[in-house]
């Protein structure tokens, strides 16, 4: 069977080998082994969402409903820190206006990172402080200059999210 907006074969969904529920009404995770439309055979994570109607989705939509019994795996909330780790990252320009918007001074995270013991880590921190392009809410770095700011993971989480809009 071809796929009528591409004229690609259609993947073939060949097993399932596990399921796991979402915080979405009828949209399951799925482990699953496929046949892409390069005739290439692998396992893969699948989402499926009712009434899906390309790639994949009719296929297991009907597996699903042919197999009733399979264990699906309950949800399970992300951690917070899992949330951090699916931040996506910012700019210099936007980390900083962020901490002069919260009253923390540019000076007070140079004079964090020079407070630090010398050695590699300090180096390091001054490099990404002063070089970064981006920062990724979890780089260790991050995280070790926010704590010597007396920053807790949620103070630094809404300045991130702060951040993310300007």
């Amino acid at each position: 069977m071809t796929d009528i907006q591409t004229g690609l074969p259609q993947p073939t969904l060949n097993s399932v080998s596990a399921i796991r529920d979402t915080n979405e009404a009828g949209v399951y995770v799925l482990m699953v082994n496929i046949t892409d439309s390069n005739g290439e055979t692998y396992d893969d994570q699948f989402v499926s969402r009712p009434d899906d109607p390309f790639g994949l989705g009719p296929a297991v939509r009907q597996w699903l409903s042919e197999n009733p019994d399979f264990p699906v795996s309950p949800y399970i909330p992300p951690t917070p820190e899992e949330l951090r780790g699916l931040m996506s990252p910012i700019t210099k320009r936007q980390l900083r206006l962020a901490l002069i918007r919260n009253s923390i001074s540019i000076s007070s995270v140079s004079a964090a990172i020079e407070a630090m013991p010398d050695g590699q880590a300090k180096e390091e921190a001054q490099v990404e402080w002063e070089d970064a392009a981006t920062f990724d809410r979890l780089h260790p770095t991050l995280v070790l200059i926010g704590s010597s700011l007396g920053l807790t993971a949620e103070q630094i989480d809404v300045l991130w999210e702060q951040a993310k809009t300007i």
